[in-house]
């Protein structure tokens, strides 16, 4: 008797989630004749569509519609991003949003791109088809094993599983034991370029899951009762460790009626929406034909059904005088501003490290000093890849939490894509490698969703409110002349110029170990979102006295540039070449002056340009100061005279960017003109004749 109540109330569900399935087919739909270009990712977007309504009306997923970032909630991320419009149309009948923000999509006007982003209300993180969801996910999950604890659901499609990240990810959430996560793969054989077939076939792709440690329910994604058995599995069932992948076989297109839906991206025409719309329709009523019939053979689960029902947001109404009558819910908003964060980090400031003068400190003892006064703040995490000897953000932190000093070995993508989730989730997040080795893509796709978070943040009555930026910073590690004799591949010359190209990224170029903790505790301050710092990996001496108070945007005067015949700009460790410089050319009375600049000063920069003394900008790498004072003097100033301002760097004799060979810092700054006698002798050149040498 309980095996057959229990077949009559799951019966009942199935059928009230084929309903809702056809519900949300039809809002998808709809979206393509609403949206700027009438065109849908109409493929994946349907074989999509039935894991997507077993987990978000199955019972499955505890999300807070409420209030999505609340501490505890489950987190979903779509890393297929193509499948936006399905997961769109849930989240408008769940009620993060009105489903007014359903029409005119992929628009200026819009919030609702081709790609999900924290510009749509409930969506934590930018994604889209790089496979770089999972890794975040895994980040999401690590969190989760904490208290409160919560699960963690991502959708990724078997085209994205051709990603080399993906499988950084599976290798570190199975070593993690991150049996919180379920990832579920829409398997429907088909991506852009093939959409019948995958280009690079993934055989025996539950062994691969198995290998790395994961449970794996292979399921036929084409029926809700095997994919809601495996989720209830996950959510329900007892757990050992493994992280589980439901891998829902599919084919490209599952679930529309026309052939043309097995396209990737496509624009239906109003003739075949019409007739897709009506079929779609038709068999709606076929399943609301369905549940009556059902419900009639078993009435005593109508009261049950209808409360089911209602957790869909499906109307259903029985009553002894008219027929059951079932209807698409509310389309009430539910999603409520989220609540403020303080971002600033607690901490002792008397317990910081002090620095003595006639020493030399290495920036990872720095690090690991102030970390271990930082890190006693629990919303600081730091993430390293196998570099933390270079970083000291591992055993600094390690010294106070070692589940907060994580290590996920030579995987700097991943890497990046677990810090963003723990920024995501209110941290503050340092992440470390060296300088050539923090991956373009990944970062680009942070810094798209931190510019939506900010945008949704200065938008009145968003969803996200003061706080919910991203406090993630990069440190990056053995720049400029730093790695010395490990040669090209691990030469830091390049980065700061591609990277000064990245919006939202705050460039930052130490100096000096009393620097450092300055930068340390600007950014222990909060929502300084995205910056990216990098330190020296040989020891060097204090520049700064103990009062020494980091802004970012200003430069630093270390010898008078008032009344200078030279002014010699710097940063990193070419600011000490350059003060060694200037007291060379005291000594042949050339009057220079030093300025440090960590960060762009344009300020500062125009002041020099007008004081009419030479301009000196010495870096060990291939000028970034200096493309940004031509960029500044170009914005700034209708006329330019350019025969005091001079450039030493590592770009070569045509002025083009190249790559360092290995050599001792010695003779790299010999060879390049940037050591303290080489930039003495450089600046009497240009000078001579013009004042007293």
């Amino acid at each position: 008797m309980k095996k057959q109540e229990e077949y009559i109330k799951r019966k009942t569900k199935e059928i009230l989630l084929e309903i809702k399935d056809s519900d949300i087919r039809i809002l998808t739909l709809q979206q393509c004749r609403d949206a700027v270009d009438r065109g849908i990712h109409i493929g994946g977007a349907s074989s999509a569509t039935l894991p997507l309504v077993a987990l978000f009306y199955g019972g499955i997923i505890d999300m807070d519609v409420v209030q999505p970032t609340r501490r505890g909630s489950d987190v979903f991320v779509l890393s297929k991003g193509h499948t936006v419009a399905s997961m769109a149309s849930i989240y408008a009948d769940l009620g993060y949003f009105s489903h007014e923000v359903l029409k005119n999509s992929r628009s200026e006007e819009s919030i609702l791109n081709g790609h999900p982003g924290p510009l749509l209300p409930g969506v934590h993180v930018s994604t889209g088809p790089l496979g770089q969801g999972l890794s975040v996910s895994a980040g999401f999950a690590l969190q989760g094993k904490q208290n409160p604890g919560f699960d963690v659901f991502c959708l990724n499609g078997d085209g994205e599983l051709q990603e080399g990240l993906i499988w950084e990810g599976v290798m570190y959430a199975g070593y993690k034991n991150l049996d919180n996560l379920c990832v579920m793969v829409d398997m429907n054989f088909g991506q852009l370029d093939c959409t019948d077939h995958l280009i690079l076939p993934l055989d025996r792709l539950s062994d691969k899951f198995s290998a790395f440690g994961w449970k794996v329910c292979p399921v036929d994604g084409m029926q809700y009762g095997p994919v809601l058995d495996a989720l209830e599995e996950f959510k329900f069932g007892p757990r050992d460790g493994r992280p589980t992948v439901v891998l829902c076989s599919s084919y490209k297109g599952y679930g529309g009626l026309s052939s043309f839906m097995t396209g990737h991206k496509v624009v239906i025409g109003e003739d075949l929406m019409e007739q897709e719309m009506l079929l779609q329709k038709k068999r709606r009523e076929a399943r609301v034909k369905e549940l009556v019939t059902w419900l009639e053979r078993h009435p005593c689960e109508k009261e049950a059904a209808c409360q089911a029902a209602r957790g869909m947001n499906i109307e259903v109404q029985v009553s002894q005088k008219s027929p059951i009558s079932v209807t698409p819910g509310s389309k009430r908003v539910r999603t409520k501003p989220a609540v403020p964060r303080d971002k600033r980090i607690v901490y002792d400031t008397e317990a910081l490290p002090v620095f003595v003068r006639d020493r030399e400190y290495s920036a990872s003892g720095v690090i690991e000093a102030a970390m271990k006064v930082f890190a006693k703040d629990t919303r600081v995490v730091s993430i390293d890849a196998d570099l933390s000897s270079t970083s000291g953000l591992q055993p600094g932190v390690g010294f106070v939490d070692t589940e907060r000093a994580i290590n996920v070995g030579i995987a700097e993508a991943n890497m990046m894509n677990i810090g963003e989730a723990y920024a995501a989730g209110g941290y503050n997040v340092w992440v470390s490698t060296f300088c050539p080795f923090f991956d373009w893509k990944v970062l680009r796709r942070i810094a798209i969703g931190q510019q939506e978070r900010l945008q949704t943040m200065e938008t009145k009555g968003g969803w996200l409110t003061e706080g919910h930026g991203l406090d993630l910073t990069f440190v990056a590690t053995a720049p400029n002349f730093e790695t010395k004799t490990n040669g090209a591949t691990h030469m830091g010359n390049d980065d700061i110029t591609i990277f000064d190209g990245m919006a939202h990224l705050n460039i930052i170029d130490v100096s000096c170990p009393v620097q450092l903790l300055g930068v340390m505790r600007w950014i222990m301050e909060g929502n300084k979102g995205l910056c990216y710092v990098r330190i020296m990996r040989a020891p060097s001496a204090v520049l700064y006295d103990e009062r020494f108070s980091f802004e970012f945007g200003k430069g630093y005067i270390l010898a008078p540039v008032d009344g200078s015949s030279v002014v010699l700009v710097s940063s990193g460790r070419g600011v000490h070449e350059a003060k060694k410089a200037a007291l060379l050319l005291e000594e042949r009375g050339v009057k220079t002056g030093v300025v440090d600049m960590p960060s762009i000063d344009e300020t500062l920069l125009l002041d020099l340009y007008e004081s009419g003394s030479y301009i000196v900008v010495a870096e060990q790498n291939n000028g970034y100061i200096w493309t940004r004072f031509m960029k500044t003097l170009f914005e700034k100033r209708q006329k330019i005279d350019t025969s005091r301002l001079y450039a030493v760097n590592t770009l070569d004799e045509k002025k083009r960017p190249q790559f360092i060979h290995s050599a001792t810092y010695n003779q790299l700054t010999n060879r390049f003109g940037l050591c303290a006698d080489a930039l003495a002798a450089f600046v009497a050149d240009k000078v001579k004749g013009t004042v007293r040498a």
